[in-house]
């Protein structure tokens, strides 16, 4: 996915798209876009002490091996001095931390950042429960639909799988605008079948795009 800031335009668009969509259901749409998760950083530091640590294992073997004798106290200095530099540099330089930590660490947090701006932006709290967050991690190259009990009960998983998949390659040809325009034009059709607007609706919810 590219990780380059949606500009005022692309704002505009995703802005319109929602209202769009929204003219005809009584759901909300809501769309969150997060440069990363988490900074990864103990996950990574893990990672690079275990390295060290079985490097330094096998250059013990070799030191035996070739018969040169280390003092233990050396030895043990320069492990720590080789994680301290190793720490230090994955301190100023955070990119590293993406390629250190498992796929796996990167797709959990960025779904529990998924869920946790579901709460913080109170899709949760619409009245019909109809909402539905759109959210991209950029960094962890992630996205996610939640939607809300409402419309979660009328909709098969499928569906919601089907909507990331072409937001996600659309994002990953640096068409992330287009990639939501399309999620909210497919979400919004879903939550006017199910729920079609009535004369006493009400916007719940911003129109907007929100870049965290």
């Amino acid at each position: 996915m590219t990780e380059a800031t949606l500009n005022s335009g692309d704002h505009e668009r995703i802005a319109a798209a929602i209202r769009a969509a929204e003219a005809a259901t009584a759901g909300e749409i809501y769309c969150v876009v997060a440069r990363r998760s988490d900074g990864y950083f103990f996950a990574a530091a893990f990672a690079v002490t275990l390295g060290i640590l079985l490097v330094s294992l096998a250059a013990a073997f070799a030191l035996e091996y070739w018969w040169i004798a280390v003092r233990l106290p050396h030895f043990v200095v320069v492990q720590l001095l080789a994680v301290a530099a190793a720490c230090a540099l994955l301190w100023w330089l955070p990119g590293l931390r993406l390629w250190l930590a498992p796929r796996r660490l990167l797709w959990r947090a960025a779904h529990a950042n998924a869920l946790r701006q579901f709460l913080a932006r109170n899709v949760h709290l619409t009245s019909e429960r109809t909402g539905v967050l759109i959210f991209v991690s950029l960094a962890e190259r992630y996205a996610e639909v939640v939607a809300d009990a409402g419309i979660n009960a009328k909709v098969p998983q499928d569906t919601w799988d089907g909507i990331v998949r072409d937001l996600t390659a659309q994002a990953r040809d640096n068409r992330l605008a287009d990639g939501f325009v399309a999620a909210i034009a497919t979400v919004g059709g879903l939550l006017s079948r199910h729920f079609p607007v009535s004369a006493s609706d009400v916007n719940e919810l911003d129109d907007h795009l929100v870049e965290i």
